[in-house]
Parts: structure tokens; C-alpha cells; sequence
């Protein structure tokens, strides 16, 4: 009679557990748009969500500290004429989140420390460059500035907000609507799904298919795909007869699946959060009222189930805090955001210990807020793995960092000379037609304004000094 071996994984015991009450984000109204993104950002300074808008689209952002009930007049971020579809916060800038539309348009946005006093309207810079709704939007993970976008016109592009500048346009590799894209850990590759039933992974920089597989998974309805971090594919869709299913896949060899599990029978699309750190998977319905969570390792069956979190309310969209947000002192190796019809509502998954002390093996070092590559070493052929950082201590995040944007002049047409470098401003590039003169007079004519506002400014107070004394 044969034993059956308990597997030893030190995340068997993983569990969820929701916030109290308090820790809630209350009376948001969640956007009703009928689109498979997670509606949801969140970082260690912010969380931002989609909102209902009348005439046009927007989403909010509130500090991670301003929990309880939200107020109805509490600023929102808008300026897209049309729905938001999909946000996402900078990986090397905390301040700084892009948002994609209906309308066409990406928009880019700084975000201040503080709580703005009314509507955030005026984008560092908006990005055109697509003919029909824009639905994903992805940062690039180790390159400064670099925003991938996807839109309904079937076009991916890849962008430098630094400059706005369109870096790669990867035109005719998708024929239908494209589900979902994924940058591989140092962003040298692409994972997409897209209605014509094939996974793709794609070199942007040499703009070709390096691997495909048509019908990953048999059913009509959308897939989504993520790297993990031994280079495999992680997938989820649906079966022939509608049932869902999550497939492992090797992109050296598209044949056979490594793993392939049948789940359940539901039309939500499953939302995959992978956590390259610890290799676990979390997978989030929308529509659904659970997060299943998988590790994937070496060995068969390469994908194991650890358990379900469940609770009573569907989930209409979630967030994903990246590692760096989370609390190391609890042994907290994950955090969602889960929007409910008009609230937010975090989840904390937790490995059970008893000591208080940092536990190595739960948090070995993890992507930092540097980049590790200019834009323009990315596209020139550079690849650089993630800026790690410890979590030892925990992770403060900086002060506010501002993005400085530097339109490069479309009609000067002659190359640069010497290496671009992309986005500071202090070898942010000048334009060539300016000579000395004319700097010298552009610092003349600031140096009037500033002195025609100081003199308006005191003319001001002076004015205000006899009001106060005639009504004295």
C-alpha cells in the first residue's frame, strides 16, 4: 500500500483574508464599461480606479492611507472625451500613471503628493498615434520613459513619454483584436493573445514572430497570457465547450503543453497576477467571487493548486500591489484590490510564521524604482535585467519625482549628434537652431515677466494694506 508524499512548498499554507471594515475605500462609483482590463492600479503611494463620468472618461487616485468613505466631490483625473479602458502606474516613478481610452488617445499624468483641490485636467502629454480604442497599456520593465499601447485598430505601439516619440509600431502581426500583452522580466520580448486564437511572442525590436501557437486554448472567448520566470508562458481561456482552462507552455517548443488544467465552467475571463518572486499565479474572475492561487515550479505537475480565497461579493475589477508596497514585518506576500459595485476592498495573503524576524526566503531581493536602461539603450538592442533592492528594512518610497517631458522638434530633420540619452533635464537635448543669442535673450525677456510679477504682486499688497486700514 503506497503513501501518498505531501509536496513540500513553504507556500502550501498561504491564505487570504480581507481588511476590516475600516481599511475599506467607500462610496466609489467603479466604472461599468464593458472591458476585460482589472480597472484597477496600485502602487506603495496610490491606488487609482476607474470611475463612472458623465461626458467623458476618468479614473481617481487616493493615497493608500485615505481609507473610509470617499467623498462624492473628491477630485478626479479627467481629460479622455471617451471611457477610460485601462491605467497603470510607472515601475520607476510612483507619481506617474498613463491611462488609455475610447477616445484614441493615451494620456500621461504626474500625480502630486498632496491632495489636489480640484480635477486633475492637464496631461504631461497625451500620445496619438492609434485609429480606434485603446484597451492595454504596459511600462516597459527596466527601461526609463517606454509605454507599450494596444488598441482596437490591432496595432501595437511602443512609445517614449519622454519625448513622445513613437519608438516601434509593430503593425501587421495581429489580424483580429488583440486580448492581452506582457513584457518578459527585462522587456527584450512579448507575450499577446488575440481573437484569432494564437499566443504570439514577438521581438519588438526586430519587429518579428518568434514563436507562436494557434488555439493555446480551443474556446472563442479571450485568453491572456504572462512570462514567468523561468521563460515559460502561463495562460488562461477556455475550452472548447466553454469550460476554463490554464495552460503552461514552453516557447521552445509550442507542440505540447507543459501543464494544461481544466477548471470550471463560467464566462468570466480569468485575470492572471503572477508573482515571479515566489512563482505563484493568482487568478481573478471578473464577475467571480473568488482568487485561486497556483505555484508553478520544475516539477510535474508544474502547476499545484494551493487554495481558493472566497467571498460573497463578485469582484468588478482588482488591483495588484507590486512587492515593494507590501508589509514584510507580517509575512505579507501579496495584496489585491478588489472593486466591488461602489467600494474597494483590500485582500492581504499571508504565509502563516511565528517569528517576527525578516524571512529571507519569503522576500529575496525584488525590482526597485530604477530603471536600469535609458530608452534609447533599449531600443538600440540593450537588455538589462530589473534594479533589485532588499526589503529587509521595508521600502520607503521617494519623494516626489517630476517627469520632465522634451518634445523633440519633428521639423529639424537632421540626426542627433553623439548618443541620446532619453529624458533628464540636464542633457535633456537643445534644439540645434538655438544659438547664444538667442538663450541669452529668452533668459532676458524671463527675467522682465518675473520682474513685472513682483512688481504687480507688491502693488497687490499694497492695495490690501489700505483695505485693511480704511476698514479699521
Amino acid at each position: 500500500m503506497s503513501r501518498r508524499v505531501v509536496r513540500q512548498s513553504k507556500f502550501r499554507h498561504v491564505f487570504g483574508q480581507a481588511a476590516k471594515a475600516d481599511q475599506n475605500y467607500e462610496d466609489i462609483r467603479v466604472s461599468k464599461v464593458t472591458w476585460d482590463s482589472s480597472f484597477c492600479a496600485v502602487n506603495p503611494k496610490f491606488l487609482a480606479i476607474i470611475v463612472e463620468a458623465g461626458g467623458g472618461g476618468a479614473f481617481i487616485v487616493l493615497t493608500l492611507a485615505k481609507t473610509g468613505r470617499v467623498d462624492k466631490n473628491y477630485p478626479l483625473v479627467t481629460g479622455h472625451t471617451a471611457p477610460v479602458l485601462d491605467i497603470d502606474w510607472c515601475p520607476h516613478n510612483d507619481n506617474v500613471i498613463a491611462s488609455a481610452s475610447d477616445d484614441t488617445t493615451i494620456m500621461v499624468w504626474q500625480i502630486p503628493d498632496y491632495t489636489p483641490v480640484r480635477n486633475i485636467t492637464e496631461p504631461i502629454i497625451t500620445l496619438e498615434g492609434h485609429s480606434k480604442r485603446v484597451g492595454i497599456i504596459t511600462w516597459h520593465p527596466t527601461a526609463r520613459n517606454v509605454l507599450l499601447s494596444a488598441g482596437g485598430d490591432n496595432v501595437i505601439i511602443i512609445w517614449n513619454v519622454g519625448t513622445g516619440e513613437v519608438l516601434l509600431s509593430l503593425d501587421d502581426m495581429h489580424p483580429d483584436v488583440i486580448h492581452s500583452v506582457c513584457w518578459n522580466s527585462n522587456g527584450s520580448l512579448l507575450a499577446t493573445t488575440c481573437k484569432d486564437k494564437t499566443l504570439r511572442i514577438i521581438d519588438p525590436r526586430k519587429g518579428q514572430v518568434v514563436a507562436e501557437r494557434f488555439a493555446a486554448h480551443e474556446g472563442m472567448r479571450p485568453m491572456r497570457a504572462v512570462f514567468t520566470r523561468q521563460g515559460h508562458i502561463f495562460t488562461t481561456g477556455f475550452t472548447r465547450m466553454s469550460q476554463r482552462e490554464l495552460g503552461l507552455w514552453d516557447p521552445n517548443n509550442f507542440e505540447e503543453p507543459v501543464a494544461l488544467q481544466e477548471m470550471d465552467t463560467s464566462n468570466g475571463v480569468l485575470l492572471p497576477f503572477y508573482d515571479p518572486d515566489s512563482s505563484i499565479v493568482y487568478l481573478c474572475g471578473k464577475g467571480d467571487s473568488s482568487i485561486r492561487y497556483f505555484e508553478i515550479t520544475d516539477e510535474p505537475p508544474f502547476v499545484h493548486y494551493l487554495n481558493t480565497f472566497s467571498s460573497k461579493e463578485p469582484q468588478r475589477g482588482m488591483g495588484f500591489m507590486p512587492k515593494r508596497g507590501l508589509d514584510v514585518s507580517k509575512c505579507e506576500i501579496a495584496r489585491f484590490y478588489k472593486l466591488h459595485e461602489r467600494k474597494c476592498e483590500p485582500i492581504i495573503m499571508t504565509v502563516p510564521r511565528k517569528s517576527d524576524l525578516f524571512q529571507d526566503d519569503l522576500y529575496p531581493d525584488t525590482p526597485g524604482p530604477e530603471p536600469a536602461l535609458e530608452a534609447d539603450e533599449w531600443v538600440s538592442g540593450q537588455d538589462a535585467e530589473p534594479v533589485l533592492i532588499s526589503l529587509r528594512d521595508g521600502y520607503v518610497p521617494p519623494k516626489h519625482r517630476e517627469l520632465r517631458v522634451t518634445k523633440r522638434n519633428i521639423l529639424d530633420v537632421r540626426p542627433p549628434s553623439g548618443p541620446r540619452r532619453s529624458q533628464s533635464a540636464s542633457d535633456a537635448p537643445l534644439s540645434q537652431q538655438h544659438t547664444l543669442e538667442t538663450l541669452l535673450e529668452e533668459i532676458k525677456a524671463l527675467r522682465e515677466r518675473v520682474q513685472a510679477q513682483e512688481e504687480r504682486i507688491t502693488s497687490l499688497e499694497n492695495m490690501l494694506c489700505e483695505l485693511v486700514d480704511s476698514t479699521d
